[in-house]
């Protein structure tokens, strides 16, 4: 939504030490950037194996700036047409196609696939795991110091430390089976094309911002990065358009876990093709 790249990385490839978590087991540290080369040479001098958090993959850093110039030619690109465009706005979804089509005709495949069909239970559990670890993040400061924090987060907290177990345990059973889906999708295909978000750019006036949480927040404009935080797969999210009101539009690019060198190499082919990135907020 800023007109900037974001490329999440795989859950563990970047240390998480120092970072205030919000739900440790969801909680990934990635650049936001202007470019995709960018995005690559930033998140190549961050991610590593760190002692002060255990969760980091141990394995040697992949060299993404070496994947950079490989191309697209070859990739098969999963499409579910149904789950880039139902309930996203005509002009978001004819951008995020031409994106798709611009990678084809650089070389790359379209293949259908179909996400997870009781994806809209799945993402139900993510506000059980979301406020569960986030209690349990703020602990040392929650609920002896409740009236310090804002009217949205403290509703935030309340609402994790009133689920139980139970709850905890049903919602990540629900987490594992979408998981176990979203793999077999991403089985057949070297990445996933889809939206980053479920609408444009919006205004975020502080009464939206602080709190309390509004009545109508509904899981389903989360199904473009809920999945993926479940499974802690990469992403990359890229500018593909402006919306009829002249606000940026994303493309995102997932892949299976430790495929950022593909992810930057599709990613850096596609702003080579486009211009999309090279745009700047007026008066800039």
């Amino acid at each position: 939504v800023c007109g900037t790249v974001g490329l999440k990385p795989t859950w563990g490839l970047v240390s998480r030490y120092g970072v205030l978590d919000l739900a440790q087991s969801l909680d990934h540290v990635g650049p936001l950037t202007r470019t995709v080369q960018d995005a690559a040479w930033v998140l190549q001098a961050i991610a590593g194996a760190d002692d002060n958090d255990p969760t980091t993959l141990r394995s040697a850093v992949p060299d993404l700036t070496e994947a950079l110039d490989g191309g697209v030619h070859g990739l098969r690109l999963g499409w579910d047409e149904d789950y880039a465009s139902v309930d996203l706005a005509d002009d978001f979804a004819a951008a995020v196609e031409a994106g798709l089509r611009a990678l084809e005709r650089l070389g790359a495949r379209v293949v259908p696939v179909r996400m997870p069909a009781r994806l809209r239970e799945y993402l139900e559990a993510w506000q059980v795991l979301c406020t569960s670890e986030a209690y349990d993040a703020h602990r040392a400061f929650f609920p002896e110091r409740a009236a310090e924090y804002g009217p949205w987060f403290r509703e935030w907290l309340e609402r994790g430390a009133g689920y139980t177990a139970a709850d905890y345990a049903h919602a990540h059973h629900l987490r594992l089976a979408c998981v176990r889906e979203l793999e077999e999708v991403l089985s057949d295909v070297d990445l996933l094309v889809c939206p980053s978000t479920a609408r444009e750019a919006y205004p975020m006036p502080l009464e939206d911002a602080y709190g309390p949480i509004p009545v109508d927040r509904d899981a389903w404009a989360s199904r473009y990065t809920v999945p993926m935080d479940y499974a802690g797969v990469p992403t990359l999210s890229m500018p593909c358009g402006l919306s009829r009101s002249g606000l940026p539009l994303s493309l995102q690019l997932v892949g299976p876990a430790r495929s950022e060198p593909l992810l930057v190499r599709a990613g850096h082919a596609y702003e080579r093709a486009t211009e999309w990135h090279t745009l700047q907020p007026p008066g800039w």
